[in-house]
């Protein structure tokens, strides 16, 4: 990943939104774009390189984040890398392989085992979408819920104009400020999508300009497929997703110069044989080594990636594919990882069982990022001296004094003798996941504040049947 090829991309870019541009089908897009002397045909904008660099360097190199405890305050960008939980799947796969319609028992779990993970600050939004919650504005009821279920630094959602103000104004009621004082210390983030190829959206363009207005951090985040809506050339790819994302960053910052922008991808390859999106592919990892050097090219922090995979169960391709994502992230430097823990089936799926493999893939690839310390302690030439040839080190109180910081201790991975190999695994999941679900410690959130919230639902027509069923959990 060499400087010059991360510049020929940039100038590949540039070339496509001068020549080619990117379709913007918001009016208010529309009208901002003209108002900046971007030249237009239609809804079509035509960037010059300058006009793209000028807006992108208003963007802060650093998107703050501040949590209800602010041990899990967040600064987003240099060298700092934050796991953050999954996104909006459709179906749960239950241990015995089932898949099925989520219950809101289903989110409440999977909020919490996030919260009781110490490698995550970041928590909320949609993992996956409980049936019983009517989709109008599922946002809102679920942010209702997640704001009463987490300490962490949140993520929020994407909607219209009125469903996200209506999000602003149930997180003000949350942490009892005002909007000023929300933009001053923002406290949730949204990933907004563009449509490749080259085009950005309506109900995106509503997220974009209401978190602008509030100054809350937002990811930019193509989602490109070589092969089916982008070349099949993974270069080519990656300059028309580059594109699209520093474009809608420069309209970003149109809008409200300094908006937090968090430089994203979810780009990846097609399967050539089915055409589907192959999010568990080399090509995707390479995308993701990718984007944290043109994210730092534009001064901007860096979201990809994640325990990503294709396979359909929480078998060996889980496995493997969920490592190689997640460890190409780490290496790279990418500041946020979205997708981190629990994903399936290309984004169909969540699981529990996966969910516990992905905190273990975490914790591995955690060692071995932290480098080994060189120095008289570590290389104990005295001891070494002492035990000479055939000597063993196991009982010495040098071993027993570093046994629990120099090695990691796994928490699912079976290792040494054991009666039943075949099953072993599998107990240790699920031990593993009742011990963080007892672990976890709900916020206190006083009375008065909850029923703070349960207003901005009712003010917004919700039913009180839905607000009674949430509250229960």
């Amino acid at each position: 990943m060499t400087e010059e090829n991360v510049q020929k991309i940039h100038d590949a870019s540039m070339k496509i939104l001068e020549k080619t541009g990117m379709k913007f089908l918001h009016p208010d897009a529309v009208k901002v774009l003209e108002e900046h002397g971007i030249r237009m045909e239609g809804n079509i904008a035509h960037f010059t390189e300058d006009q793209i660099m000028e807006w992108v360097g208003k963007a802060p190199a650093t998107a703050e984040l501040h949590a209800a405890d602010p041990q899990y305050d967040v600064s987003i960008g240099e060298d700092r890398s934050y796991n953050a939980p999954a996104c909006t799947t459709v179906t749960l796969l239950d241990h015995d392989g089932n898949r099925r319609n989520a219950s809101l028992d289903d989110f409440t779990k999977i909020i919490k085992l996030y919260e009781a993970n110490p490698a995550y600050k970041i928590n909320g939004g949609v993992p996956i979408h409980p049936h019983e919650v009517p989709a109008e504005w599922s946002q809102l009821i679920l942010h209702y819920l997640c704001l009463q279920l987490t300490n962490k630094s949140m993520w929020s959602f994407t909607g219209n104009y009125e469903q996200m103000e209506a999000v602003i104004e149930m997180t003000c009621a949350r942490f009892g400020v005002t909007p000023e004082q929300l933009k001053a210390e923002p406290r949730i983030m949204a990933i907004v999508n563009t449509i490749t190829p080259l085009m950005f959206d309506i109900k995106m363009t509503e997220t974009l300009f209401t978190f602008g207005k509030y100054h809350q951090p937002m990811t930019i985040a193509p989602a490109a497929m070589a092969g089916t809506t982008s070349p099949i050339t993974l270069a080519g790819t990656i300059a028309m997703a580059n594109a699209e994302a520093i474009a809608t960053t420069a309209l970003a910052q149109m809008n409200a110069p300094g908006t937090p922008i968090i430089y994203g991808s979810a780009t990846t390859t097609a399967d050539m044989r089915s055409g589907s999106i192959a999010i568990g592919a080399p090509e995707g990892a390479l995308c993701y080594g990718y984007a944290p050097q043109l994210a730092r090219f534009y001064g901007l922090p860096c979201r990809a990636g994640g325990s990503l995979t294709d396979a359909k169960m929480a078998d060996a391709q889980a496995g493997y594919e969920a490592m190689m994502n997640y460890t190409m992230c780490r290496r790279n430097g990418v500041n946020l990882i979205y997708h981190s823990a629990g994903v399936l089936n290309s984004y169909l799926d969540f699981s529990f069982e996966k969910m516990i493999m992905d905190f273990e893939v975490i914790d591995y690839v955690d060692r071995i990022m932290r480098d080994i310390v060189v120095d008289d302690e570590t290389i104990p030439l005295d001891l070494i001296d002492e035990l000479g040839q055939g000597g063993q080190y196991l009982t010495s109180m040098h071993t027993l004094e570093n046994c629990r910081t120099e090695t990691l201790t796994p928490h699912i991975s079976v290792r040494g003798p054991h009666d039943d190999e075949a099953h072993e695994l599998d107990r240790n999941i699920q031990i593993r996941m009742h011990q963080l679900l007892d672990s976890y410690k709900r916020p206190e959130v006083p009375a008065e504040t909850v029923d703070r919230m349960r207003e901005v639902l009712k003010a917004h027509g919700v039913e009180d049947a839905v607000i009674a069923l949430v509250d229960a959990q």
